[in-house]
């Protein structure tokens, strides 16, 4: 899969929530309709629709490591749960390493008119790991 963090990125300055700009940037080879993607994703912006909880570009994180991620087996939802769980730590853990935390009310350093630096980087940096894992 080509590395998608400079859509990432593009999507946000664009107007996309930290959330919506990471999972959209991986829907056309994942499979899923980034109109969906997008609705989706609205409410996850600013830390769960503005609350400053776990970063909306950590959750997109999440959400495009499990959808590329599960075996989607309904009948054995066990299947590959484990591991997706697995994923997401070890994902929270390198974002926290190169920012310091995963929610948003520590990384939103700056007030004003979005696109704030701050956000552009935890945009860029959450898509960077999910290339590097979809990679792995």
């Amino acid at each position: 899969m080509k590395a998608k963090k400079e859509v990432a990125v593009a999507k946000f300055k664009q107007g996309y929530n930290c959330c919506q700009a990471v999972i959209c940037a991986y829907c056309e080879e994942l499979g899923l309709k980034e109109e969906d993607a997008f609705k989706l994703a609205e409410g996850f912006g600013s830390g769960m629709g503005g609350l400053k909880d776990t970063c909306g570009a950590v959750t997109g994180m999440f959400l495009t490591i499990s959808l590329a991620n599960s075996a989607g087996d309904m009948e054995n939802p066990m299947a590959t749960k484990a591991d997706t769980y697995q994923k997401f730590r070890e994902a929270a853990a390198r974002f926290k390493e190169e920012n310091g935390s995963i929610y948003c009310r520590d990384l939103k350093n700056m007030n004003g008119p979005q696109p704030l630096v701050c956000c552009v980087k935890c945009v860029e940096d959450a898509a960077a790991i999910v290339d590097e894992m979809l990679a792995e």
